[in-house]
């Protein structure tokens, strides 16, 4: 069984520098590497991971696996989401 936080593969996505983000919807992004929440426009995007691109995630341990559907990354930060005052 894969380990990692389950993530639909077209919510990954490349930046036109290259930088490996996964969009959570409502202009919020996460790069890959660091974990951090970044802000980035639509028109920054490049496209999707090739199956080139995700086996070097899983070569650098940033993936654990992936399928057609789904990618598992490895230690990813929780999503800062506002809390009930």
């Amino acid at each position: 069984m894969p380990t990692g936080t389950a993530v639909n593969r077209q919510w990954i996505v490349i930046t036109r520098e290259g930088s490996f983000v996964i969009d959570w919807g409502d202009g919020l992004f996460q790069d890959l590497i660091s974990g951090e929440f970044v802000p980035i426009g639509e028109a920054d995007i490049s496209h999707h991971p090739t199956e080139s691109e995700l086996d070097w995630l899983m070569h650098i341990d940033r993936v654990s696996s992936y399928d057609s559907k789904t990618v598992y990354i490895h230690n990813l930060p929780e999503r800062p989401q506002r809390t009930i005052d």
